[in-house]
């Protein structure tokens, strides 16, 4: 070999070694979003075909709530909710471009959103952890109630029946093997004034609810999802109360199923909390959201960890799902209109998509 040659294999490892090109691909190249209203549905399908799946997206988690004309519960239905039609709609064009769809409904906490009450309290107000919390005519944070979202009371005997039906409908119209239960910014749960859970540890009550929505899932062979954020603790890392916990239920880490599937976001920061989820037995994936710069880190730190892990440790770093924080329709809009911008590094939700994109791109010689 001459000299050249041999220096040309030499920069040619470095460069494989550095940049992780043609390296393994993530498994999971993630979106998750608001599910659209009726009137976008066809608008979606086109975005899924033309921008999702040829960008290489395999897993679309679809935020539902009350979104869907529930025939289990349709008390509990938005107006002008999704038909089954609909989705089966959207399920086809994911199907045909291998696009695992995953739906969410939001469990616990966020059942409520600034002065409104969303439909299952609004419905059930007994199940409310909170009764005596009232909804204010104009809301500001931070308020004298510590109000940030209601929560359900998870030991409240007439509740499962209800959410398990749910997520068994959603779940079947989206002919899903997985279900995403939110499960973030628990601000409220064991509260004193509750008479079920006055006095019960905080951890416990949490690890509980996770468990048995996990273990109802498994019946039918379908996995749970849920955002990270409840198990990290707070004080020791200083992650703050929003994204980690200032109230204990980080110690429900240790005591929830191991093939819950977490999705640690961390929107500021590239917190290096992954290896954390990992080295306590949980597949993770990161989830950025608007800040070009941090999903860039986040996305090489991902292939980092990947390719200095153990085999065991590799197969638990699962992959990136970029985090979309309004409905579809927004954001469609929001995509077009900065379609231009492919080299813009301002902070948005299109520039940071485009940024997470662009790693896993050039780290896996996609075109």
């Amino acid at each position: 070999m001459s000299k050249q040659s041999f220096f040309c294999l030499i920069l040619f490892c470095w460069f494989i070694q550095t940049t992780g090109y043609g390296q393994d691909s993530l498994p999971i190249k993630g979106f998750c979003i608001g599910a659209p209203n009726s009137k976008e549905v066809s608008k979606f399908i086109k975005f899924i075909n033309q921008e999702l799946a040829p960008r290489g997206i395999n897993t679309l988690v679809l935020r539902i709530d009350f979104n869907y004309q529930f025939k289990s519960h349709p008390e509990l239905r938005d107006s002008g909710s999704l038909t089954s039609e609909e989705v089966k709609k959207m399920v086809l064009v994911c199907q045909e471009n291998k696009i695992r769809i995953i739906p969410q409904i939001n469990l616990f906490g966020h059942q409520s959103w600034g002065t409104k009450v969303t439909n299952l309290l609004k419905v059930y107000p007994q199940f409310d952890e909170t009764p005596e919390v009232k909804m204010p005519e104009k809301y500001h944070w931070p308020n004298s109630d510590g109000l940030y979202c209601k929560s359900y009371c998870p030991l409240h005997p007439d509740l499962h029946p209800i959410i398990f039906e749910l997520i068994d409908e959603i779940c079947d119209v989206f002919d899903s093997d997985a279900f995403h239960a939110g499960m973030d910014e628990v601000f409220y749960i064991g509260e004193e004034q509750c008479s079920r859970c006055s006095g019960k540890d905080k951890g416990e009550l949490f690890a509980g609810e996770v468990n048995l929505i996990r273990n109802h899932l498994l019946v039918k062979n379908r996995q749970l999802w849920i955002w990270g954020d409840r198990l990290l603790d707070g004080e020791t890392a200083g992650f703050g109360m929003w994204e980690a916990s200032m109230n204990n239920t980080h110690r429900s880490i240790d005591l929830i199923s191991k093939d819950v599937l977490i999705c640690d976001w961390h929107y500021e920061r590239a917190d290096q909390t992954p290896p954390y989820f990992a080295l306590k037995g949980f597949k993770v994936i990161t989830c950025p959201w608007r800040m070009p710069e941090i999903a860039i880190q986040q996305t090489n730190d991902m292939y980092r960890y990947r390719g200095s892990a153990t085999p065991e440790l590799k197969e638990r770093y699962q992959g990136m799902m970029q985090t979309i924080w309004s409905d579809a329709g927004s954001f469609m809009e929001e995509f077009y209109n900065n379609k231009s911008e492919e080299s813009s590094t301002s902070n948005s939700q299109v520039n940071c998509f485009k940024s997470m994109l662009k790693i896993i791109s050039d780290r896996e010689g996609l075109k």
